[in-house]
């Protein structure tokens, strides 16, 4: 199968997953982990969509948010990876910034990402080496190049075990923003991040973390779309990273020093 048959089917279960959470009428939340939310909406959408990419893709594996791998996919070339709702904790609460995320990871890097918004009637796409799209226009990345007038997003603070240190690096982390940059934003979901990134509305967006459904879909949006990539040490991103850095290549060095100010103050 071809990336470019790959990116329409992607396209059209993101799709399916978007009208399943617009149209939910009901909305059960349970506790997963300390303060860490899940809905039925997102066990309704992860389980039609991998069935629908179990019929359509059955050379594929599947990783899902909630359930994890389908089995044997951990050992397959190429997994689809699914936040089945990206920014539940705002979905739950009736705010529109959510998201439907999907990629095909090839060997741990995004070959095919599909991303749908639900309530924000915003669709975007992209295949490793053709471009990023959004609303069927070419994504570019911003052209900024002064820090100072630039919007960042920062991600999500964590929750559960261990967040009190990591918290304590996010904390350090908007502060030096602060005094640097235009606006500190926090939208509460990593695929958003990105996409704005990818579609120039912010600058750059740091996520202290990086899971592969949180992130495939939205990074390959982003380097596609001409944004630089790339962990906290200024490598460039990978399944391994243990975070997640979207600039506009014009202030990528300057926010490289910013961010390893703060949080690598020893270096890495």
């Amino acid at each position: 199968m071809s990336y470019e048959q790959a990116g329409r089917i992607a396209c059209e279960a993101v799709r399916i997953g978007a009208e399943l959470v617009r149209t939910s009428t009901s909305v059960e939340v349970r506790e997963k982990a300390e303060r860490d939310y899940v809905t039925d909406v997102d066990l309704a959408v992860e389980r039609e969509l991998s069935a629908f990419l179990a019929e359509r893709t059955p050379e594929h594996g599947f990783l899902g948010e909630e359930h994890g791998y389908r089995e044997g996919a951990g050992e397959q070339e190429c997994v689809w990876t699914l936040d089945p709702v990206d920014g539940t904790s705002n979905f739950a609460r009736g705010l529109p910034l959510c998201a439907v995320s999907l990629a095909l990871v090839r060997r741990g890097e995004p070959v095919v990402a599909a991303i749908a918004c639900p309530f924000l009637d915003l669709e975007f796409s992209a295949i490793a080496g053709q471009g990023a799209y959004g609303g069927g226009e070419r994504l570019r990345a911003s052209g900024i190049t002064d820090l100072s007038r630039a919007l960042v997003s920062m991600g999500d603070f964590a929750a559960g075990d261990g967040s009190a240190e990591h918290n304590q690096r996010g904390l350090r982390l908007v502060a030096a923003l602060a005094d640097e940059v235009e606006r500190v934003r926090m939208f509460g979901s990593a695929v958003l991040d990105l996409a704005w990134v990818a579609s120039g509305r912010t600058a750059a967006t740091v996520i202290l973390s990086n899971n592969p459904w949180d992130t495939a879909a939205g990074v390959l949006l982003a380097r596609e779309a001409g944004a630089h990539v790339f962990d906290a040490s200024g490598r460039p991103h990978t399944a391994d990273s243990a975070e997640t850095i979207a600039v506009a290549p014009g202030i990528s060095e300057d926010l490289l020093a910013l961010v390893r100010r703060s949080l690598l103050p020893r270096g890495r």
